[in-house]
């Protein structure tokens, strides 16, 4: 004999209507949320959308069931058979992180993606503003740093050179207050 052929998960589309009734288009009926939810932890694919305009409302869904199933809390377990509700739990849990988590990797490749926007919209600035001859925050931030190191080189020679004041060009002198 061979191995049990396990056959494939049945998709079921459910039609959200406008009075919030949800309707199974696959067994032609309509159904409760705990209904979706036992789909779910019996294997099957199952996909919730907006009658009206077609729009996904999966992720909602599957968010209200587990939401619903969290307010139980325990006693619901405990009554309805221990570790049996516990492995079916489960199962739905494994299906909507499935769903609503976004790959790692995606996102890294999103958050490189913006990182590589943002670099090359830097570049244009500067480009444009260059052009345009007005100075970057960089140019700025350089001709600050030359006058600091020009003015601690003018404080260095005015104390060297023996005169009070570092001895300016204008012959000006200014008091050293001692504290």
């Amino acid at each position: 004999m061979g191995a049990p052929v396990t056959p494939a998960p049945e998709k079921h589309l459910i039609k959200k209507y406008a009075n919030r009734k949800l309707y199974d288009t696959r067994t032609s009926r309509y159904i409760t949320l705990d209904g979706i939810a036992q789909l779910v932890r019996d294997g099957h694919d199952v996909r919730v959308v907006d009658r009206d305009n077609g729009k996904d409302l999966t992720q909602v869904t599957l968010s209200q069931i587990v939401l619903s199933e969290e307010k139980r809390g325990p006693a619901s377990i405990v009554d309805a058979g221990g570790e049996m509700l516990h492995d079916r739990g489960q199962a739905l849990l494994d299906y909507v992180r499935k769903t609503l988590n976004v790959p790692t990797d995606l996102r890294h490749q999103v958050e490189r993606r913006r990182e590589g926007l943002e670099t090359m919209a830097d570049d244009a600035i500067e480009r444009a503003l260059r052009r345009l001859r007005i100075p970057t925050r960089r140019d700025l931030d350089r001709i600050n740093q030359r006058l600091d190191r020009i003015s601690a080189q003018l404080k260095k020679v005015g104390t060297s050179d023996g005169k009070p004041g570092g001895g300016t060009a204008r012959g000006s002198r200014k008091r050293k207050v001692s504290h």
